[in-house]
């Protein structure tokens, strides 16, 4: 089942191309079609950990996951290229 929009989810796999990786948390801002008839996209909206937007990112579905009831948070430093 795809995550509702406005949610926080997680990345399932790392996004090198956006410098993200697996188990960050966006916020999931819109599905959109694939412009080539592939795969769903996600817009998705990224915020460091202060709640100030750093990138807005589109993904494939696939990529993302709803939140857990036993997942936790933890911190690691962007590195901005």
């Amino acid at each position: 089942m795809k995550p509702e929009l406005y949610q926080e989810i997680a990345l399932k796999q790392d996004c090198l191309e956006f410098n993200l990786q697996r188990g960050d948390i966006a916020t999931l801002i819109d599905y959109v079609p694939s412009p080539t008839g592939g795969e769903e996209g996600a817009i998705l909206e990224v915020f460091n950990a202060r709640g100030e937007s750093v990138a807005a990112v589109t993904v494939p579905v696939s990529s993302i996951e709803s939140l857990q009831p036993n997942d936790l948070l933890s911190v690691r430093r962007l590195v901005t290229q």
